[in-house]
């Protein structure tokens, strides 16, 4: 089962960047663990994609979003950090969302600004709700973590692309404020903005790197100096995934092996075949 509030607690408090992958499936996670990464995180874009192929753009619901995150937090012992978009709703339904996730296994919630239906925070047409609002379901979901739930809260601002990042700064110091554990800052359009939000954003701050989408991509020890304390990679294995799919297709359709495969004794290993026989060779001697 995955580590819980306190191991992510522990990552936040301590010195330097952390990367963090984003996963898709329990596979996926698995696999971010086996590389050594200390925490993952459920992407919302990633999963839309690889359970429903729809895209996200508030078509998968938050049922379907819960059941994706169980089976993943169960499948890792890292912190897990859940996409729990706009809440799925006005306050009371930002709060059971957090509640919910918590239950699942998430060690942390992210809860966005934006209009439903949303949109991936690199795509065209976004828009988000009023600062009231928006403050709303900030306090709405810290108030979650501290009746009982505990899940870190991760506070999102799409504010950016609509209206300019100083809207977007005023955004993220007023979610610190309210005691959100994470701010995130999405799409800032150049470095200079990246590290304007590092600079007058307080505490943890996310950097969200999304190959070829509108934020640049500095190298990781330039972003740490800048000051941010998680880079995430929404979409990374989800794209390398399925172009290597897409190649073993083309092979096969050509009549030639797929290219890249692990070997099944690789293959087998990956999905726990060598535990799960340890385990029967184990009750069977007893």
């Amino acid at each position: 089962m995955s580590a819980g509030p306190e191991v992510l607690r522990e990552i936040l408090a301590g010195p330097g960047l952390v990367p963090m992958p984003c996963c898709f499936d329990a596979l996926s996670a698995r696999l971010v663990e086996r590389a050594g990464f200390r925490l993952t995180f459920m992407s919302g874009f990633s999963v839309a994609a690889a359970r429903l192929a729809l895209p996200d753009a508030g078509l998968i619901s938050f049922g379907e979003m819960r059941d994706a995150g169980r089976d993943i937090c169960g499948a890792v012992s890292i912190p897990v950090i859940g996409d729990g978009d706009t809440g799925h709703g006005g306050a009371p339904h930002v709060k059971r969302t957090v509640v919910e996730y918590a239950r699942a296994g998430f060690a942390g919630v992210m809860i966005e600004d934006q209009v439903f239906p949303k949109r991936c925070g690199h795509t065209e047409g976004k828009g988000v709700v009023p600062r009231p609002e928006a403050l709303a379901r900030i306090r709405a979901a810290v108030d979650a973590r501290d009746e009982g739930a505990g899940a870190l809260i991760v506070a999102r601002t799409d504010a950016r692309a609509t209206h300019g990042l100083d809207e977007a700064i005023w955004r993220g110091r007023a979610f610190a404020d309210l005691g959100a554990d994470v701010v995130f800052v999405e799409a800032p359009a150049s470095e200079e903005e990246l590290r304007r939000v590092a600079r007058e954003v307080p505490g943890p701050k996310l950097v969200n790197l999304v190959e070829d989408g509108v934020t640049p991509i500095p190298p990781v020890g330039r972003l740490e100096e800048m000051g941010y304390r998680i880079a995430a990679w929404p979409v990374t294995l989800l794209s390398a995934a399925t172009r290597a799919m897409e190649e073993a297709l083309e092979a096969l359709a050509a009549g030639r092996p797929a290219p890249g495969r692990l070997s099944f004794e690789e293959l087998k290993e990956r999905v726990g075949f060598p535990a799960y026989d340890a385990e029967v060779r184990r009750y069977a001697a007893e």
